[in-house]
Order: structure tokens, then sequence, then C-alpha cells
């Protein structure tokens, strides 16, 4: 019967585990990027608001995407709990570091995560991890470029709404 047990998932004990401490990550993004939405919306910033809720759905999406996966090879995938997130912010700009801060910690996750699969020979999540790692690109890029307009416009008398206004162009162009 033990040796059936060990059957029922494809996954390492610790591949499942790091899969699961990922869920939390990507679920604690979903959170963050939310409080972020609703901070920059009662500044009045509707860019950067609709920015983060699309941001915050995106992670979710790639919480479950990891959650479904683990479940799908056998896994016991864990519904993660999360807390300690922020309902104020100190600047704009602030938002942005912080979320392009978020976005590198993401990527150096999911790189030791790509790590610790090769180690354990499981190519099949290593390929499945080929995904998010290609989308972390991007995100950061996101970030950055978003980091960049606070450098051009300033955040001086009206920058502030300039750079609100700007980010339909970096983020939501070709929707």
């Amino acid at each position: 019967m033990k040796d059936l047990l060990k059957l029922k998932s494809s996954l390492t004990e610790e591949i499942e585990n790091i899969l699961n401490a990922q869920i939390k990550v990507e679920a604690h993004s979903s959170s963050l990027y939310l409080a972020m939405s609703a901070w920059c919306g009662e500044q009045g910033l509707d860019n950067a608001s609709k920015f983060f809720a699309k941001q915050s759905d995106e992670e979710r999406e790639h919480m479950l995407k990891l959650f479904n996966y683990v479940s799908s090879r056998g896994g016991k995938a864990i519904s993660p709990e999360v807390t300690n997130i922020p309902t104020d912010f100190e600047s704009f700009r602030g938002v942005f570091e912080q979320a392009l801060e978020q976005e590198m910690f993401v990527t150096e996750q999911f790189n030791n995560i790509a790590d610790k699969c090769t180690k354990a020979k499981d190519y099949v999540t290593f390929n499945f991890l080929g995904w998010f790692l290609s989308e972390q690109v991007e995100e950061e890029f996101v970030c950055r470029r978003i980091l960049e307009l606070f450098d051009v416009i300033g955040e001086e008398g009206t920058g502030r709404w300039e750079i609100d206004r700007h980010l339909v162009k970096v983020c939501f162009d070709g929707e």
C-alpha cells in the first residue's frame, strides 16, 4: 500500500513544498497589488489603480496555475493564508518601486525553484516554469518603464497626473 501512495504524486516532497511556497508568494503579490490599486484610487490616480487591479488579477491567475499544476501532478496544493498587506504607501513613485522589488523577488524565487528542479531531475516541472520565467521578464520591464516616467516627468505640480495619464501607453497598449 505504501508503494501505491508514492505513485499518486509525480512530485517530490521538496518540489511540492517549494511550489506551495510559491503559491503563497503569488497570493501575497495579488493582495499587495490590490492594496496598491486601492491606494492609487484614493489618490485619484485612476490609471495606476487600474494597472494594479490588473496586476492583482494576473498574480491570482499565476497562483491558480501553480495550484492546479501541483494538484494535476498528484500533489497536495495548499490554499495560502495572506497576512501583513499594507494599506497605505509613502508615495506614488514608492508604490512602483515596491512593485519592481516584488517582481524581482518573484523572479529570484522562480529561479530558485528552477534550480531545485534541475538538481532533482524534475524536468517536467522545470519545463512548466519556463512560462513563469518569461512572464517575469515582462513584469520587471513594465515596472522599470513606469519608473522611467517618474525620472522624465517628475512628480512636481501636475506631474503625478501626467505620469498617471502616460501609464495608459506603457501598460495598456495592445489590449
